[in-house]
């Protein structure tokens, strides 16, 4: 599932050059699009969080994996800018809730797994990222058409999406018995919607993305035009930060169970702003290149474990808590290159790059809030508990804890 959303975007992205120059849009006028594309991902993504809750995690999941490599298609076939802005925003609803839907089922699959796998899955969306723009570049470089690129990859994404759901999971949690299931309502009865954590997770989520989305857009730029490098040279910035960002993922997991999710940040956000900050006052091309290397790396884990706490803070209300933490980081991804812009204006590319490692340090400032307990009452949760490495090793002294909670609850 993580594989065909990652691809979905990283074919759009490929091929926006060939969206430009075949309805000959302006600037302005591609701006525009773009705009309207992040304003249908928001969309779906704060409106699905309601339905996740309500129907399930699976049944809103199926109609937008069916979806997206459709929705992938109508910008291609678009006869003007109109029909190009509807088509954009009905491809960012599909893809949005298709975001917060496919974490909320990871959420409920790592709990029921009973160990980390969020940062692995992520991994698959940075690999569809990498796979779908590779496809839109050989597409592009054989001389074939966006509608053409757009057909194979979304015919393909959505071939893929029936084979896959077939495993999706059903159900929100591990089923438990009426009188477990009373217990755990009577526990969570009046209590509110934690809309402080949720924002301090969103915060998170925002400044991570903010680095992604300026190391995607200004990374070659200023290697380029700062640093007076080879065009081939900055085009390999965002390179290794992908690469190295994969890596941190497929192997993140393995660091969480030994580390947990707090001090897994903290360490994550220091070497990201320690080493990219490094290489960007060392002023040279091949530190800038090792310094974005490092940001990839520190980044990796910061937004799976976001998601995934922000996924266990309320177990009946996990997709509302995805939508609004999804939400914030979406905009730090697609406000964060203007915002690095608008600095460089102010200031110079240099100097405004220097905003980038300032914001891992709040990351890691603020990193406690990953680890805060759920409510008592609920499942154990990845942010939640101590693993090692053969599966799962809960805080004793807390089950005590909450099964005396349950037992005292039952007995009122």
């Amino acid at each position: 599932m993580f594989l065909v959303a990652g691809a979905a975007i990283g074919t759009w992205t490929a091929r926006i050059p060939a969206i430009m120059h075949g309805l000959d849009l302006s600037d302005g006028q591609l701006s525009l699009a773009l705009v309207v594309l992040a304003a249908g991902g928001l969309i779906g993504m704060g409106g699905s969080g309601r339905l996740v809750d309500r129907l399930g995690s699976r049944r809103v999941l199926i109609p937008a994996m069916l979806t997206v490599g459709g929705g992938l298609v109508g910008p291609a076939y678009a006869p003007n800018l109109t029909a190009l802005l509807g088509a954009l925003l009905a491809f960012g609803i599909c893809h949005g809730v298709l975001n917060v839907a496919m974490n909320a089922n990871a959420v409920e699959v790592q709990r029921a797994y009973q160990r980390p796998i969020m940062t692995f899955c992520h991994a698959f969306f940075s690999i569809g990222g990498v796979a779908g723009a590779a496809a839109g570049a050989a597409f592009a470089h054989a001389d074939r058409s966006a509608a053409a690129t757009f057909l194979t990859v979304g015919t393909a994404s959505t071939v893929l999406a029936v084979v896959a759901i077939r495993w999706a999971l059903a159900t929100a949690a591990p089923k438990r018995t009426g009188e477990q299931r009373h217990t755990s309502d009577a526990l969570s009865a009046g209590r509110p919607f934690p809309r402080g954590r949720v924002m301090l997770l969103g915060l998170l989520a925002f400044c991570s993305l903010i680095n992604e989305g300026a190391a995607a857009d200004w990374g070659s730029m200023y290697l380029h035009d700062t640093l007076g490098s080879s065009s081939a040279t900055a085009a390999a910035a965002y390179a290794l930060f992908a690469l190295t960002m994969t890596i941190g993922r497929l192997t993140g997991d393995r660091i969480l169970a030994r580390l947990g999710p707090v001090r897994l940040l903290r360490a994550s956000s220091l070497l990201a702003a320690l080493g990219f900050g490094s290489g960007l006052l060392a002023n040279h091309p091949a530190a800038a290149l090792a310094g974005f290397a490092v940001l990839g790396a520190g980044l990796a884990c910061v937004v799976p474990q976001v998601y995934s706490a922000a996924g266990n803070i309320d177990e009946k209300h996990a997709g509302r808590g995805l939508s609004y933490v999804a939400a914030l980081g979406y905009l730090g991804f697609v406000g964060g290159p203007a915002l690095i812009g608008g600095l460089a204006n102010l200031l110079d590319l240099a100097r405004a790059m220097l905003f980038l490692p300032a914001l891992m340090l709040i990351i890691g400032s603020l990193a406690r809030v990953v680890g805060q307990r759920q409510s008592a009452g609920t499942q154990p949760l990845a942010a939640d508990a101590k693993y090692s490495r053969p599966g799962v090793h809960r805080d004793r002294r807390a089950d005590r804890t909450r099964r005396h909670a349950i037992s005292a609850a039952s007995a009122r």
